[in-house]
């Protein structure tokens, strides 16, 4: 069995499934990824991939850190969720940002999904953050009952490490009764054999400032703290910051005596920001 080839063909299926019973076959091409963003299912990310030549992709990314706490539905009810982003990207009209505009509610309740902020009955049906559930006997169910039944679907590899509790309230054999939808959609990997390693929120201890040393820069007279091994530099003098009340003898301390750098240090740049990218997660 090979892992890659496994878990990417499985997640095609689902796409291709939903493009074809609830899209109308209507939606393009888009790279299908893995991603562990923080706090969230998915997320849907427009031409996020190109090549040489120009060409570009859209991305939709699932995060597999829920996969094993999670039913089955909720990984197809994400991907669904983030197709009609894609269907919004190249039909219809985006909101701005993050936001889940009516347009995008509306396309969801046609394939049977219905938008929650809470991912429960009762929930706004527009906002920046938004989740959404099953529809009982619509479109979606149908499909699944599909996919499940005759093409016997499933998730082959499960990520291990993973969060403690699913974001949102997870669906029970009750709502599978309500919805259409098989019971065993709605089946937890986790209680199925996955062997989990949970993991555990780390505990941030204090920061001890007591224990920072003043650096100045003789040249132009800048200050910085920082730890007393550390070693600082001024670009605009090119010298480096010598300690305050530093004893110039003790080893390991940088002479008082203005230092010029050997090199520029390395301009580290910035990281560009997601644009177009909406995501299923918790408020």
């Amino acid at each position: 069995m090979l892992p890659t080839s496994t878990t990417y063909s499985e997640l095609q299926v689902a796409f291709d499934t939903f493009n074809a019973s609830l899209f109308d076959g209507q939606l393009p091409p888009c790279l299908l990824t893995l991603q562990r963003e923080k706090r969230t299912y998915g997320y849907f990310s427009a031409k996020r991939f190109g090549t040489r030549s120009g060409q570009t992709t859209d991305e939709i990314a699932l995060n597999p850190e829920y996969f094993a706490v999670v039913p089955i539905v909720e990984v197809l009810q994400t991907v669904a969720h983030e197709m009609t982003h894609l269907w919004q990207s190249h039909f219809g009209k985006p909101g701005r940002a993050r936001y889940h505009n009516a347009e995008w509610a509306d396309k969801m309740e046609s394939i049977g999904l219905m938008p929650s902020s809470t991912g429960l009955p009762g929930g706004r049906r527009v906002g920046d953050i938004m989740a959404d559930y099953v529809v009982p006997n619509g479109r979606f169910a149908g499909v699944v009952e599909e996919l499940l039944t005759s093409r016997r679907f499933g998730i082959t590899w499960f990520d291990r490490f993973t969060p403690q509790t699913p974001l949102h309230p997870v669906a029970t054999a009750a709502a599978a009764a309500a919805s259409g939808i098989p019971q065993e959609a709605y089946a937890v990997p986790a209680s199925e054999g996955v062997q989990l390693i949970p993991k555990t929120p780390t505990l941030l201890a204090a920061k001890d400032r007591s224990n920072r040393v003043k650096y100045t820069c003789n040249g132009c007279g800048l200050n910085a703290w920082g730890k007393p091994d550390i070693r600082l530099g001024c670009i605009a003098c090119n010298i480096e910051l010598a300690p305050a009340g530093g004893d110039e003898t003790e080893p390991g301390l940088v002479q008082s005596t203005p230092r010029r750098l050997l090199q520029r240090p390395r301009d580290c740049g910035s990281q560009q920001a997601r644009t177009g990218q909406y995501m299923r997660r918790k408020p």
